[in-house]
């Protein structure tokens, strides 16, 4: 049997969704900034910070909803637990490009690429799930999917640290190990994310 909510139980699934937008355009600003020449990162990482604000605002407005509605979607405690996951992906987001900017990036290895491409693809699911959590049946295969993808997230960034210890200088080298802390720690936020939606499919199975 399917699991699903009432309709009119829908407006913190619109904030969680909201939040997860946040990082979709997070994703893309950093692209913006990967492929801009150095004297723009300032001003594009103004754009980042601009939505990390909106972000914080969306988390304040769900809050407020979950203490102050009578009939949650889900206990608010998951719901919260969903909210905060998708802050820690967006601080991640944030600290990849302050890191851009005050190490004076200009030559990013093709890995950052490669890692902002699955977090971005990781974030677009996450909107759709955030949507979805009213048919819990039906998110099986995006938890399969965010692992899949996190697994990638992995072996990319074993394979940047290697590749990185081998061929850097040891300032090139701290300065590379901590662009790729920060896209990892993003990509493990947003698979954090999944595996709690997995819990919350279980236990309202």
């Amino acid at each position: 049997m399917k699991l699903r909510l009432f309709p009119q139980e829908t407006a913190a699934l619109e904030l969680l969704a909201d939040i997860a937008q946040q990082s979709v355009l997070a994703g893309q600003v950093l692209s913006e900034m990967f492929g801009a020449r150095r004297q723009d990162h300032e001003r594009i990482f103004e754009e980042l910070m601009k939505i990390d604000a909106r972000t914080s605002e969306l988390q304040r407005a769900l809050l407020t909803q979950l203490r102050t509605s009578f009939v949650n979607p889900l206990p608010r405690e998951d719901l919260l637990g969903l909210s905060e996951g998708l802050g820690q992906a967006m601080d991640q987001l944030v600290a990849v490009g302050e890191i851009t900017v005050v190490n004076r990036l200009d030559r990013l290895a093709r890995e950052a690429s490669d890692q902002l491409e699955i977090v971005n693809r990781q974030a677009e699911l996450t909107v759709a799930a955030m949507r979805g959590l009213g048919r819990l049946d039906d998110l099986e295969d995006y938890w399969v999917e965010m692992l899949r993808l996190a697994k990638r997230a992995d072996h990319t960034h074993r394979v940047w640290s290697a590749k990185a210890m081998r061929e850097l200088s040891l300032g090139a080298y701290a300065r590379g190990i901590e662009m790729a802390r920060a896209l990892q720690g993003a990509a493990q936020a947003l698979r954090g994310v999944a595996a709690s939606v997995g819990r919350i499919i279980v236990k309202e199975s």
